[in-house]
Order: C-alpha cells, then sequence, then structure tokens
C-alpha cells in the first residue's frame, strides 16, 4: 500500500534517465541544504560533545574519560543532558543553518559550473567541497569557537570537568572573548579549522558523489534514485572515510580553540591533586610534533578517534538523506503546482 501510494506521488518517471541529469534550482538546493545540515547537527551534537572532552581533556594519568562510551555515560551522569551532552548547542545551530545554506548552495554553484566547462567530476566535486567549506568558515567558525569552550566547560560552575572557562551562557562567553582577548579570538584556530574543514568537505562529497553514481547504477531503480538504506550508507561511508582520515587536523584544531593562555600545573579533582603536563600551542604543526611526540599516533593524533568518525558518519548519513529528501519532495510539489518558489521544472536553476 506505502509503495503504491508512494508512486502516485511521484511525479512520471518515463523519462527519468534523461530528468535525473538535470540540476534542481538554486532555491531548492539552499532550503534542502540548510535543513538537512542543521538537522542532523542538532541530532548529532551529544556525540560532538563527547569528541571535544575526550580531545581537550587535560593530560592526566589516568584521564577523566577512557573512551567514548566511558565519556558519554560519565557527562550524562554527572552533568544530565541540556548543560552537559547538549551544551553548546545554541551558538552550533546559531552557526549551521546559514552555514550549510551557504555550504551547499556554493558546492553545488561550483561543481556545476566547473563540469559545464569540461573539468573531470572528481575534481569538480574537491574543488566544490573546498570552496563551499571555505566560504561558509567565516560564518560557523566563530560559532564553533563559541560552541567548542561550551562543551568543553559544560554547565556553569562545572565542578565535574575543569575546562579554563566558566561562561554563564552564550551570550555571556560572546562578551568575555571579545572584552578580554578581543573580537579577533572568535576566529581563533582559523587557520586548524580550515585545514580540517576544507579537506574533509572535499573528500566528503567526493566520496558521497563516487557512491551514489556506483549506487544508482547499481539499483537500477525506475525512478533513477537511490533506495533509502542505499542512500544512507552512501553517506555514512563517506562521511566516516573523510572524519577518519581528517582526525589529526581535528585534535589540532580543539586543542587550539580550546586552550587557555596561561595553563595552570596542577588540577585539583576535590579530594587529590592529579599533575598534568599543560602544553601551549604556537601552531598547527607544533602541536602535531609534540602529540605524535609524547603520545604517539593512536593516543596523540587520533586520540577521540572513535566518536569523530562515529560522529562524522552518522551526521553524514542523516545530512545527505534528509537533502536528498527535501529536493525529492521540493520537486513533487513543483512537479504538482504546490511550490510556490519557482515555476520552472528541476534543470531550470
Amino acid at each position: 500500500m506505502w509503495n503504491d501510494r508512494r508512486q502516485r506521488s511521484l511525479p512520471p518517471t518515463g523519462l527519468h534517465d534523461k530528468e535525473a541529469e538535470k540540476d534542481p534550482p538554486y532555491i531548492d538546493v539552499l532550503i534542502a541544504g540548510g535543513m538537512g545540515g542543521t538537522i542532523a547537527d542538532f541530532l548529532m551534537h551529544s556525540v560532538d560533545t563527547v569528541k571535544t572532552r575526550l580531545q581537550g581533556q587535560p593530560s592526566a594519568n589516568p584521564p577523566k574519560y577512557h573512551n567514548m562510551f566511558h565519556a558519554y555515560g560519565t557527562i550524562l551522569r554527572e552533568e544530565g543532558v541540556t548543560r552537559g551532552l547538549y551544551s553548546g548547542v545554541a551558538p552550533a545551530m546559531t552557526g549551521s543553518l546559514p552555514g550549510t545554506t551557504l555550504y551547499f548552495g556554493t558546492y553545488e554553484y561550483t561543481k556545476r559550473t566547473l563540469t559545464s566547462a569540461g573539468v573531470p567530476d572528481t575534481l569538480a566535486h574537491l574543488a566544490g567541497g573546498s570552496l563551499g567549506d571555505f566560504v561558509a568558515s567565516f560564518i560557523y567558525v566563530p560559532s564553533e569557537v563559541l560552541k567548542t569552550r561550551m562543551q568543553l566547560q559544560g554547565r556553569y560552575n562545572n565542578p565535574s570537568f575543569i575546562s579554563g572557562y566558566n561562561y554563564k551562557n552564550t551570550w555571556h562567553a560572546l562578551q568575555m572573548i571579545v572584552k578580554y582577548d578581543g573580537i579577533g579570538a572568535l576566529y581563533q584556530g582559523y587557520r586548524a579549522t580550515l585545514l580540517r574543514d576544507v579537506p574533509f568537505s572535499a573528500l566528503q562529497f567526493a566520496f558521497y558523489e563516487k557512491f551514489k553514481l556506483a549506487a544508482k547504477k547499481w539499483e537500477a531503480r525506475p525512478d533513477g534514485q537511490m533506495s533509502l538504506p542505499v542512500e544512507t550508507a552512501c553517506g555514512a561511508v563517506a562521511g566516516g572515510l573523510a572524519g577518519f582520515l581528517t582526525t589529526p587536523l581535528d585534535v589540532m584544531k580543539t586543542l587550539l580553540q580550546t586552550q587557555v593562555k596561561k595553563p595552570s600545573g596542577a588540577i585539583s579533582t576535590g579530594s587529590s591533586t592529579t599533575t598534568t603536563t599543560q602544553k601551549y600551542y604556537v601552531g598547527i604543526w607544533d602541536g602535531l610534533k609534540w602529540n605524535l611526540k609524547h603520545h604517539g599516533v593512536v593516543s596523540g593524533l587520533f586520540r577521540g578517534v572513535g566518536p569523530r568518525v562515529f560522529w562524522t558518519s552518522l551526521q553524514s548519513a542523516l545530512m545527505f538523506v534528509m537533502y536528498e529528501q527535501a529536493l525529492h519532495l521540493q520537486e513533487n510539489l513543483r512537479h504538482f503546482g504546490q511550490w510556490p518558489y519557482s515555476s520552472g521544472s528541476y534543470g531550470s536553476g
């Protein structure tokens, strides 16, 4: 029954091979991209918080958080959901909606422009992902700084985790950062963020476009689209691979954005004092070398790789599925004359 009802709701598919190659209008891309990216970021925020805590916790022995599941359970038990796992969600969403909207719009424009000029698809996808992230970075990096610090801090006067920060809320954090560190501090770790996100976005989109093309040929559905499970798998694997390959850069981004100017040499845990080695990083390369030398590949450069790959896989799957489904919905609404933004068909964008 569901399949019959779904088929009746879709536009005719007799010319699906030709129609499938047409590009959706840009307004559809902007709406679908902003909606898909923001919802995915919100749903996966707690995992991102766990990753940030694992990467940003002081170098104590033993560490407070041992792995992803231990960190998730500890934060949930000690700090709760709103002020613990979902700390920093306000600045995250503030940057996510405009950032992902601009991100998808720039990617799609760059990809279409390059492919129409005869540039190979893979290069067009890599360039589109890179440029899309670079353009969006002017919006999302300040929100990323606020989000990361709030995630690392947790709630105000948090007795469960010592981060070096103690902001009452997002607005208070913004005021204190600008007052004491200057407005430039909102772009702290900007180069590290770009060094992480530009290759991540390029790889993510290139992987996804390749998997998507192969999946459509493999399934050969009458409507020319992917089934939902295959669509989800393509997004997840693309995001997971890109996330794994860029984990060392993600570690340095977190450390650079959250380090304090004058780190203390010891942390009080209530019943005892734990000696820590707090390194102040002067740049990305300095941080990579120091962590490799003192902590090794796994514990240094790939710390938090579990939650990062888990997060990038699920976030990518959710984002691409919602993006594709939103495009299909807008196409159907336009076909039946129920979409107000354009009377043109796909391919006229």
